[in-house]
């Protein structure tokens, strides 16, 4: 009685089929689990006569053994026949699909790269909020009360409030930096900032800076003009010649101007450099007393240096753009040419 039913079990067996995971897992459930058929076949055992159980042992056994085959060639043919679907209607004998490779953006190139050169003389980062007082923008950086930059067509007022603004420069970052810590100091100040400005192909109202700041013991402008010939060097190339020019800015007393030789025209002379062979990069001097006693810092006991820079302006340069919004129009054919940069 028990070989017959053993034979029907394993005709079952060999006649069940599986398309998809729901039957796969109907046959699971009827042959393989512990509540399976098979596995009422292993619970008989205790009804056997003694003498029998050997030679029952093993027919049980051989399905149990039948049943685990035939399970595992049915995932076989449910996984195929998954994969059958998911390709029908693809040629795969067609070439892959090549997708573009991002980059990274030029001014986000130019500005690791500045970072990279003065962390290497020791300079560290500082951030500070691009929303600012009246203190930080301006009064602590000696700009006098009528100022242009402090008038609203020169500067992003919020809600026409005349002590909050737009950060019109990162030299606001600067004060803060001053103002929390004690000399030695030597920052880098990254960051957006903001000028009521029309928009063209040399000018905008919103772009991005990065100022530099050194304040210890005996700094004098010698470090200041080393420093920056590091960078310009580093920057443009070792045959790249710096000169200063003076000016006038009211948180530096002396002010100079940088200039670089022009990289286009190599000094020659081209529209761009207007003829001269030179081109400005950005302004710097020693920082005024003015500016140190405001954030706290002994200005008979320390001097210090400043420098700011325009990054889109370092970008046109180094990389020959003559067009300043091309930076922020995100015209993918502009974008692309800057892939090496990954």
């Amino acid at each position: 009685m028990q070989s017959e039913k053993i034979d029907q079990i394993k005709a079952e067996i060999a006649a069940a089929n599986a398309g998809n995971p729901d039957e796969l897992e109907a046959y699971r459930m009827r042959f393989i689990s512990k509540k399976s058929v098979v596995g009422a076949l292993f619970a008989e055992m205790r009804h056997i006569p003694n003498e029998q159980k050997k030679a029952y042992g093993q027919l049980v056994n051989e399905v149990k053994q039948l049943a685990e085959e035939k399970f595992q060639a049915l995932i076989q043919q449910v996984d195929s026949g998954g994969r059958e679907k998911e390709y029908q209607g693809v040629d795969l004998t067609l070439p892959p699909t090549t997708w573009p490779v991002g980059g990274i953006h030029p001014l986000t190139a130019t500005r690791q790269r500045i970072v990279e050169i003065f962390e290497r003389i020791g300079f560290n980062l500082s951030e500070g909020p691009e929303i600012e007082d009246d203190w930080h923008n301006f009064t602590a950086l000696n700009f006098p009360e009528n100022h242009p930059a402090r008038e609203m067509q020169d500067t992003f007022f919020i809600e026409k409030n005349p002590d909050i603004a737009l950060r019109t420069h990162t030299s606001s970052v600067q004060v803060r930096v001053m103002e929390n810590e004690q000399p030695p100091i030597r920052t880098l100040s990254p960051g957006r900032v903001f000028r009521n400005e029309a928009i063209s192909a040399r000018a905008h109202c919103i772009f991005h800076q990065v100022e530099g700041l050194y304040v210890d013991e005996n700094v004098s402008f010698a470090n200041l003009k080393q420093t920056l010939y590091h960078f310009a060097k580093e920057m443009f190339g070792k045959n790249t010649q710096v000169r200063f020019r003076p000016s006038f800015f009211p948180f530096t007393e002396p002010s100079a101007e940088i200039d670089i030789s022009c990289q286009l025209c190599g000094g020659k002379g081209c529209n761009i450099c207007k003829g001269t062979g030179w081109v400005e990069i950005g302004g710097s001097g020693m920082v005024d007393p003015n500016v140190l006693e405001n954030c706290g810092i002994d200005s008979e006991k320390y001097t210090g240096f400043a420098f700011g820079m325009g990054i889109e302006r370092i970008a046109m340069l180094k990389y020959q753009i003559n067009d300043l919004r091309l930076f922020t129009e995100n015209d993918i054919r502009f974008l692309q040419q800057f892939r090496g940069l990954l």
